[in-house]
């Protein structure tokens, strides 16, 4: 069973070779508007195959907002044509955590309530998944631009404060489940 397994995993690791020369720099263009950080890299396992991990962090208040959060969100992705080169579907994981408050967001969208943000904040972590379209342009040898929506559900826990910086906690293990957007991206790649 252990000499299967062994073999197994190493024809594995052979398969992937073969196609995992090719990999991709990117950087998402809606939050570089937003000042926030991030980037990404994405590596072929196989001609239609791609893993994606990207990550962000915003730590930093602007103008009495705290919109503070680091977050990670590895993806799978199936191209439908080849890897980097028009439509793909994606199954993604993500996780972090956030400091959001005195954030001036007054409506609701799918049971979540984000006019709360404006009152109280929120110290906290967060997981989920979700699944994702995009297209990606091919501009030349090395340069894509890509665009990629996705959908999913977030599960979060946090503590929730009276204000942004000062206040006292009002409670704690605050859960809120989110089903809605997941990942929004316009992507500038590098192909190397």
């Amino acid at each position: 069973m252990k000499i299967r397994l062994l073999t197994a995993v190493l024809a594995l690791l052979c398969s992937t070779a073969v196609f995992g020369q090719k990999a991709a720099l990117k950087t998402n263009l809606l939050y570089d508007v937003g000042l926030t950080l991030n980037g990404g890299i994405e590596f072929r396992m196989a001609p239609k195959w791609t893993f994606d991990l990207s990550a962000n962090l915003n730590a930093w208040t602007i103008d009495d907002r705290r919109w503070k959060h680091w977050l990670v969100q590895p993806e799978a992705r199936y191209w439908l044509c080849q890897a980097w080169s028009g439509h793909f579907f994606g199954a993604h994981l993500l996780g972090g955590q956030y400091n959001w408050g005195h954030l001036n967001l007054p409506f609701k969208f799918l049971g979540t309530d984000f006019n709360k943000l404006k009152d109280y904040r929120y110290q906290g972590w967060m997981g989920g998944a979700g699944i994702a379209y995009g297209y990606s342009w091919i501009l030349n040898r090395h340069w894509n631009i890509e665009a990629e929506i996705g959908l999913g559900w977030v599960y979060t826990r946090s503590d929730v404060f009276e204000c942004r910086d000062c206040g006292q906690k009002v409670q704690t293990g605050y859960v809120h489940n989110y089903v809605g957007p997941t990942k929004a991206a316009i992507n500038l790649i590098y192909e190397f």
